[in-house]
């Protein structure tokens, strides 16, 4: 079961934020956080970039990070690790299956993902979605 530590979670703090807020919005039921503290997490990171209500359509719960600074990536790595320390949580724990591709790659990419087939041969053929 994969898992990670809140306080030493091997990622730079970018990724530790982006990876908690989209766990928290993920609907995963194995996930070892109760809803409403995903709730609350997803709402706090919010308010610190924004200033209008965080949306409560499933689909437009997503942080963009693009504009924001230093100060509030700190304060977001400070708001989930407090948050999920209070709650007793140190490390989070679920388990969740690979999912198949809701999309297919764009016409427009797929000279480069043969490119890189090239580069880099698939050692499953089933592992290829995209194949022409």
């Amino acid at each position: 079961m994969p898992s990670l530590d809140i306080h030493r979670p091997g990622m730079d703090d970018l990724q530790f934020v982006l990876f908690v807020v989209a766990l928290c919005t993920s609907g995963l039921s194995s996930l070892d956080v109760p809803e409403e503290m995903r709730v609350e997490i997803f709402d706090r990171c919010w308010a610190l970039i924004h200033t209008d209500p965080p949306p409560t359509e499933p689909t437009k719960r997503v942080i963009d990070l693009r504009f924001g600074t230093e100060v509030t990536l700190e304060a977001m790595v400070e708001t989930i690790r407090s948050r999920l320390t209070e709650a007793g949580i140190t490390i989070l724990t679920g388990d969740h299956p690979p999912s198949e591709p809701t999309l297919p790659s764009t016409p427009a990419a797929l000279p480069l993902i043969e490119r890189l087939w090239q580069l880099y041969p698939p050692t499953d053929p089933s592992d290829c979605s995209d194949e022409p």
